[in-house]
């Protein structure tokens, strides 16, 4: 299952469908997913739905489930950008009318899903890359 940042915000932060989000077993993360967590978490402490505490321990809480006790050992199985996914997103900025960070998240779902068939399903809350994922044949959660 992938999961792109909207989705893992929801690991952290309480929001609408973060129970399902949280009952997922292991999510394939794209490596942008590194700032765009941190970036919406504190994006919510600006516009004052968390306190800086609790901001600071939920971006601590990821990054301890994205580096993990070791090298390799995180919560999240994560996709190496490569040059390839680079050129797949440019595509489809054009062919889904995607925005950049969005494009590289569908080309890095797209590069798991070939590296790991099983890897068929993409988690996700955001409206544009939720109907292009669809159009690519992920299943989508939620389901609705």
């Amino acid at each position: 299952m992938f999961g792109d940042s909207s989705a893992l915000v929801k690991l952290y932060a309480d929001e609408r469908d973060a129970d399902e989000v949280r009952r997922l077993a292991q999510v394939v993360a794209a490596r942008v997913a590194r700032v765009e967590v941190p970036a919406a978490l504190w994006r919510k402490h600006r516009t004052g739905e968390l306190s800086i505490e609790d901001t600071a321990t939920l971006v601590r809480a990821f990054e301890v489930d994205w580096l993990g006790p070791a090298p390799g050992q995180g919560r999240f199985a994560v996709m190496t950008l490569t040059d390839q996914m680079l050129n797949d997103a440019a595509g489809l900025c054009a062919t889904d009318e995607l925005r950049g960070y969005d494009a590289i998240q569908l080309a890095t779902a797209e590069a798991a899903r070939v590296a790991d068939p099983g890897c068929d399903s993409f988690a996700c809350f955001d409206r544009d890359l939720r109907s292009a994922a669809a159009r690519r044949g992920f299943a989508l959660i939620p389901a609705g």
